[in-house]
């Protein structure tokens, strides 16, 4: 058994029936031999195995507790299928593989055996059919941790984003637009640029009506609490401007003026980024007790298990990672 430090990162297969197990054997497959000796699986050794064999990958995967230290083999914390999963299809076997995955990771991290979790993506349709009623990811580990709260990050190199609300309806995202929440967003966000070295991170608060209310005529939530939330921010020493409409705000942070914009609800923040970097964009869980990165697309069913899907967004995930990895162990 491999008695060294822990992993640096942990990753989670996703959904089998989508291209996660396929994307992940890809990024091992470019892998150098030093970051593959840093890298915990966790889910089927079987399924690895034939997403390996389906890309042309020459990859040997052995169980956790049989990799010793030097081993070429890739350690695999074995979380088996416990039914038939047919591929690119929506099931609750597929959904129940997926989760207790997440929930081995989550435990890995917790005694010390790996420092970052690195998700692939899951299906909440899948998720909601085998009984685990989570809105995704951050929702799942925020429960399995016992984190009060969670917040999502977007980030790419062009432009972030942090999110006041993600996955809920749009009239609810507006009823979550509280100075509270608006306050613990920025902290968070903060804290977390700070993290990654950038000492007064420069923080933009989009505003949530058009054109931040137009003194009123379009909402009073810009005026009555996003404005008295960022002032408050500024008076305890944070970088921040708000609300700044959000038809501009995404615009000037692209051009550099801002580390970060905080974004009122999901789709506000998704799109841009997603328009200026959707290959490389990583969605980063914050507010919790552990690091988790992931990509930020989907199963993509119409495509699994066809050695079709494209790597990249997983590799900039695992990149990240490796840098959350790299500030836990100093």
């Amino acid at each position: 058994m491999k008695e060294t430090a822990p992993y640096a990162i942990a990753i989670t297969m996703g959904d089998p029936a989508g291209i996660g197990p396929e994307i992940i054997c890809r990024a091992l497959a470019e892998m150098s031999p030093e970051e593959r000796d840093g890298t915990l699986l966790v889910g089927d050794p079987a399924i690895y195995r034939r997403a390996a064999a389906l890309i042309g990958a020459s990859l040997d995967f052995a169980a956790l507790e049989e990799v010793y230290a030097g081993d070429s083999r890739i350690a695999v914390a074995e979380v088996p299928a416990e039914a038939e999963i047919a591929d690119g299809r929506i099931s609750a076997a597929g959904g129940d593989l997926a989760f207790r995955c997440v929930k081995r990771a989550v435990e890995l991290v917790q005694t010390g055996r790996a420092w970052v979790i690195v998700t692939a993506p899951l299906n909440k349709a899948a998720l909601h059919a085998a009984g685990h009623h989570y809105d995704g990811h951050t929702g799942m580990l925020a429960a399995l941790t016992g984190a009060p709260s969670s917040f999502m990050l977007l980030a790419s190199e062009t432009l972030s984003t942090l999110h006041v609300s993600t996955h809920v309806s749009l009239r609810e995202a507006i009823e979550r637009v509280t100075e509270a929440r608006i306050a613990a967003t920025v902290a968070v966000g903060h804290q977390h640029l700070e993290s990654m070295g950038i000492p007064q991170p420069r923080i933009a608060v989009a505003g949530l009506n058009p054109h931040c209310g137009e003194g009123g005529i379009f909402g009073d939530e810009d005026e009555r609490i996003i404005a008295p939330a960022v002032r408050e921010l500024r008076e305890r020493g944070f970088e921040v401007q708000g609300p700044i409409s959000a038809d501009t705000v995404f615009y000037r942070a692209s051009r550099g003026e801002f580390d970060l914009v905080v974004a009122q609800y999901h789709d506000q923040g998704h799109i841009p980024v997603k328009l200026i970097a959707f290959d490389t964009t990583v969605n980063v869980s914050l507010g919790l007790p552990i690091q988790r990165t992931s990509v930020d697309h989907g199963t993509a069913y119409d495509i699994a298990w066809q050695g079709r899907a494209d790597a990249t967004n997983l590799g900039a995930a695992i990149a990240y990672a490796r840098r959350l990895a790299a500030g836990s162990e100093s």
